[in-house]
């Protein structure tokens, strides 16, 4: 994958016949053999890769092929895959095989794209730095000491690594945006019922979102155009936004609106868009090298044309606590289902079914998934309803407004850091179990409004500068299009997504 830098390039490629499907997957497989160390993949199958590698060819032979036809993905281990285990990267689902494909990777496989595994995440997508994965963390591709961020972990660092040139994340609070940033590639959260959830192993069902993660704005708008479309099998699927119908196409037909709207004005493309900046965003936290790297970012869509104007999100802060009442408690519904009588791990050795149902729990979930059930189950019991998760729920609805109030009345866009710091190394924060939670400040709003936001590369960081800085860059409710567009705007004029890291 060394070879391609874009899914255009790709596309060229196959279709000059310089390289086969066939031939592109292998290269997949290897690259991800060689690089297995960096624990991206939960799984690899070659039999089932080239199998779809080959139909793939096929289709190229009688002129049929799409735009993603041939191309090499993975997908997230809580996409359930047909043929493939799907284990949310814990102990309990460890040897589950669904017999149906998530809508996601079934609306992908239709494309044509070849599937090249399933991807390393936090255990039920619950944290920040994969480390909570029950298969070992995955390591960051720039800096094997850092984590990758999470929890869509696996699916960052194996573009990252140049694996693939596409793979499918999940953004419950962040978990698209932050790896992304983390290990300098681009993703979008898409605003929330714009793509299917049906066949995604649920964490927090009203916040749970999937979106791609790729190198490029322009590789992301692809793949989400695939990825988007009313689901009658998901009753969060929206069937239009904005009055327009949520089917494929839709993100495409904005992003190309929106690109010819910016070149017709000549040297200032972005003449007319207004850049909301937070000042919370930008206040006690935040590390110096993140902050100096996203206002030289922010100075670059300015002097392309943009107007910097400065706004205030000031419940920001509340956004922490008003997540994790929320997100704990929709996890602690989603996963009673994980009982050890219907599916899912059964201990051994019990006696009676209360019994068994407490220890085959107590021993398929993971520290971070019991503490989130014990949370999400304390904040839903009779006496502390009220107090707490139907007060998170109010503040939820304030800080939405807040977003409504900037985004319709001041800016079109709201830009800031996806993260306060460059990545951790892995390990940093084992002592104290709620310092990941923290680090995600700048992202938690943005799912509890149900916005889309996007994350690309604009700089690095670290002791070595070896660590890379995200720029997120949130909008109005599906404005996926103006969002991928400006984004693919700033990657016209600068060059952070086309480095590469070199992976020891």
């Amino acid at each position: 994958m060394t070879l391609f830098n874009s899914i255009q390039e790709v596309r060229a490629a196959l279709d000059s016949k310089q390289i086969s499907a066939v031939e592109l997957a292998q290269d997949s497989l290897n690259k991800a053999e060689k690089l297995s160390h960096l624990n991206a993949f939960l799984q690899i199958d070659p039999e089932l890769t080239l199998a779809q590698a080959k139909q793939a060819d096929a289709t190229i032979a009688k002129g049929e092929q799409g735009i993603l036809t041939g191309l090499p993905i993975a997908h997230k281990d809580v996409f359930v895959t047909k043929g493939w285990r799907t284990t949310a990267a814990s102990k309990m689902l460890a040897n589950y095989v669904s017999p149906f494909d998530a809508t996601v990777v079934e609306k992908l496989a239709q494309a044509g794209c070849v599937n090249i595994g399933k991807l390393n995440c936090d255990e039920f997508a619950m944290g920040s730095g994969n480390e909570n994965s029950a298969f070992g963390a995955c390591l960051n591709p720039w800096d094997t000491t850092a984590v990758p961020g999470g929890s869509s972990g696996g699916s960052a660092a194996a573009v990252a690594a140049g694996i693939v040139l596409g793979t499918t994340g999940t953004d419950t609070g962040g978990s698209v945006r932050q790896p992304s940033a983390l290990c300098g590639v681009s993703g979008i959260k898409p605003t929330y019922g714009t793509v299917s959830r049906f066949g995604m192993v649920a964490f927090a069902s009203s916040l749970d979102q999937a979106g791609p993660i790729a190198r490029n704005a322009r590789d992301l708008m692809e793949l989400l155009n695939i990825m988007s479309g009313f689901d009658d099998k998901d009753s969060t699927s929206v069937m239009t936004c904005d009055g327009v119908k949520n089917c494929q196409q839709r993100v495409k037909n904005a992003f190309n609106h929106q690109v010819a709207l910016f070149q017709s004005n000549g040297s200032q493309p972005l003449k007319g868009i207004r850049i909301g900046i937070p000042a919370e965003y930008f206040a006690e936290g935040i590390a110096t090298e993140v902050k100096i790297a996203v206002e030289q970012a922010i100075a670059k869509f300015v002097e392309l044309g943009a107007e910097r104007v400065d706004i205030s999100l000031p419940r920001t802060a509340l956004a922490i606590p008003a997540y994790y009442v929320i997100a704990p408690a929709e996890a602690s519904s989603n996963l009673s289902r994980y009982d050890g009588v219907r599916y899912g791990h059964r201990a051994q050795d019990y006696s009676g079914v209360e019994q068994m149902i407490s220890r085959s729990r107590a021993e398929g979930f993971g520290p971070e998934v019991q503490r989130r059930i014990l949370i999400g189950t304390y904040v839903l019991s009779q006496g502390y309803y009220d107090a707490y998760y139907l007060q998170a729920q109010r503040i939820r609805r304030m800080i939405a407004n807040d977003f409504q109030e900037a985004l319709n009345n001041k800016c079109d866009v709201i830009m800031g850091p996806v993260t306060p710091t460059v990545a951790k190394n892995i390990g940093d924060n084992k002592g104290d179990v709620t310092a990941d939670w923290l680090a995600d400040i700048y992202t938690l709003g943005v799912s509890l409004a149900g916005l889309p936001a996007m994350s690309i590369p604009c700089g690095f960081g670290g002791e070595k500068q070896n660590r890379p800085i995200g720029l997120q860059i949130i909008g109005n409710y599906f404005k996926e299009g103006q969002l991928l567009a400006l984004s693919d705007c700033f990657q016209q004029h600068t060059d952070w997504h086309l480095r590469q890291a070199e992976v020891k």
